[in-house]
């Protein structure tokens, strides 16, 4: 038993490294997708904090149509937390949202709470 999870964690390693770094990260955010977050993301206007979203489970770049290009914007889904205070109100919807990846100042993490 104990040998078939050394086998496993060299055969994973191995596949691992060779591995590029986006292919590396595309399985980092499948196994994050899969496993669910409680993601946070805070929009700031200079050291302002404007906007506030909760229970995000990812953030994904945007693809071009024709072709793997990436575009220079993220998006995805999450509670407006309009008190900013990391719970959904009775008055706070899940949204679509997206925002530039050159002009945007964010942050992104897990709920702290």
């Amino acid at each position: 038993m104990y040998l078939h999870k050394v086998l496993f964690f060299i055969l994973f390693s191995l596949f691992t490294l060779s591995c590029t770094q986006e292919t590396q990260n595309k399985l980092g955010r499948s196994l994050q997708n899969w496993t669910g977050t409680d993601g946070v993301l805070d929009i700031y206007a200079g050291e302002k904090l404007m906007m506030r979203f909760i229970k995000i489970d990812k953030l994904s770049t945007a693809v071009s149509t024709q072709g793997n290009t990436p575009r220079p914007y993220r998006f995805g889904y999450g509670y407006l937390d309009k008190n900013k205070n990391y719970k959904i109100d009775s008055d706070e919807k899940k949204l679509y949202f997206e925002f530039s990846d050159y002009s945007t100042p964010y942050v992104f993490y897990t709920n702290p709470l």
